[in-house]
Parts: structure tokens; sequence; C-alpha cells
């Protein structure tokens, strides 16, 4: 079976409306219904006639489709839809994924979308795909995804500490990374990579118990600062934990930093790991390997540090 995903205008309106009001019609009833419910292939088509959309056909039979929507430096993905009998497969995520490489081709700063708060299993999809929510006005919920991301699928744990062990050679004293990612996401694994590359001492392990570590460098490198932001008030906290080194001499890694470290650094890397589920197979693979539990690692360079540093080799 061949999934293949094609850019399209007005002369696909008949075909993704099909789409889009079979699938906007399979959800649970909503209190205003979706306005993608009342489209005709007269707005349709107008819809189409910017800048296009995203067809994906399975065999050559259209399974999913979404309309395109530039605003400045914003690409809206409006009426996104799957076939019901399709989804769970991966055809979302690869929708979503070539959707965000035509919008960085022509040059757009991210992509937005407006989703339901009555359906938080497509919240969680979103959030998975690395979309944030911006702001809410109930039942609309505003979610971003910038679209200077890098991308690594990482298949088991070897690869996730891979992962840490190549990233070491980009980094400097000084250096932030902020990481995010659930229960056995992969964080501390990636952190482990990361201090073999820089070659620290001491046993690398989740920091929940004592809040902060700090490894020593081995090899005449910095140090390495591995924090627990989790029962952190505040990143101001950080002042009080006596660290015996000064952060501009080291990397500091904090895990559970999102919204509470960005505030140690203009410059640094916002570091996600998501858990691939049904609708995440890796990007390239149809099925993953047999024993291989994937993550998506996404890697969001921020600040003048990393204006001009190449992140592809990861």
């Amino acid at each position: 079976m061949t999934l293949v995903f094609e850019r399209v205008g007005a002369e696909a309106a008949a075909e993704v409306l099909g789409i889009v009001r079979t699938a906007f019609s399979a959800r649970p009833p909503l209190d205003p219904p979706a306005d993608a419910l009342g489209e005709t292939e007269g707005s349709m088509k107008e819809r189409l006639s910017g800048f296009g959309g995203v067809l994906a056909r399975l065999d050559g039979v259209g399974v999913g489709a979404v309309v395109m929507d530039p605003a400045d430096s914003t690409m809206w993905l409006r009426r996104f839809a799957v076939l019901p009998d399709q989804q769970g497969h991966g055809v979302a995520h690869k929708m979503v994924t070539y959707a965000a490489g035509l919008a960085r081709s022509e040059g757009f700063g991210d992509l937005a979308v407006i989703a339901r708060e009555e359906l938080p299993e497509t919240l969680r999809f979103w959030e998975r795909q690395g979309f944030r929510e911006i702001s809410r006005d109930a039942p609309a919920v505003r979610l971003h995804r910038p679209l200077n991301e890098h991308v690594v699928e990482a298949l088991d744990p070897d690869a996730m500490f891979e992962l840490g062990r190549r990233m070491s050679g980009l980094l400097a004293a000084g250096d932030v990374l902020v990481l995010s990612g659930g229960l056995g996401a992969g964080k501390t694994t990636f952190t482990k990579g990361l201090g073999a590359g820089l070659g620290v001492r001491g046993e690398i392990t989740s920091p929940t118990f004592v809040i902060a570590r700090v490894h020593p460098s081995t090899v005449g490198g910095p140090e390495l600062v591995h924090v627990d932001a989790y029962r952190l008030g505040g990143i101001d906290e950080l002042d009080d934990l006596d660290l015996d080194t000064d952060l501009d001499d080291a990397v500091t890694v904090v895990e559970w930093g999102e919204g509470l470290a960005e505030g140690l650094s203009e410059s640094r890397l916002e570091i996600r790991i998501v858990r691939a589920e049904a609708d995440e197979a890796p990007l390239d693979l149809v099925e993953a390997p047999d024993g291989a539990d994937p993550r998506r690692v996404e890697i969001v360079p921020v600040g003048a540090r990393w204006r001009g540093v190449d992140l592809s080799a990861l």
C-alpha cells in the first residue's frame, strides 16, 4: 500500500469536501456544530484558490485533506480531516509533517490550528505533533507550532542515548537545554548520552530526589549540571541550591523545565520528547521494527546563540 501527498488547488474542491464532510460527520455532536459541516463545494473552491491544500492518497484514493491558509508569517491548517477508517495508521501525523515542510519551504515561521476543547483526544493529537496552546476562547483552543524545529525519530533507548551523545558535540559552556516529555519519555536516557559525549564523571540518573547534580568534566570541558525543575517553585530557586559551579561555565540540562527554565538564558535548546502512539508511526517507516519503542524528539533552537548552527546532523 502506497501513501502519497500532493499539493492541490481549487480543482480538488469536491474531493477535499467529501473527505472533510465524512470525517467531521463522524465526530461527536458539538454545540455549536463544527463550521466545517457548513462548507459547500463553492466555499471550498474559494478556500483552496489561495495557497491551496494537501491531499493524502492511499493507493490513489483520497483518505485525508487539509486546507492551508496563510496569514502573515503563520500558516493556518483548516479543515484537517482523515477518513475514519484510516485514522490510527499514521496518515494524520504524516500529513502534518508534509504540510509543515511546504510551509517551511515558503518561509513561514509557524503552523497554527483551532481545535475544540470538547474533543480532548483531538487536542492531545495536536500537542503530540508539537503544537502548544496559545489562547482559549471557549470552545475554541488556538495552538501553534514553530517551524524552525528539527525532528528526530529515536526508535529505542539506544537511539535516544546516541542522540544525546551527538548533541554534545554542538554544546559549549553556558548552553542551556530545556527537556520536556512525560514519565518514561527518555529525558534521562538522552542526558546520559549527553554526559557520555561531554566526558563527565558520575552516574547520571533522574535528579528527582536531589533537584540538581553537578557532573565534573574528565576531559577539561564544561561541567554538566542536571536539574529537575518539577519541584522548583520557580527557576530563581536555582540560585539557592549552592551548586558549587557557575552556570556560565557549565552545560545545564533542565528536566520538566518547560515554562520555568526559559528565564535561565535568552538562548537555549528546547527539546520535547513524545512517545509515539498509534497515529504517530516513524516518519519514514510504515511500521516500527519489532521491539522498538519510538520517540519523536522535537528540537527548537531559541536565541542568538543558535543562529546559523546546523542541527541537521542530529
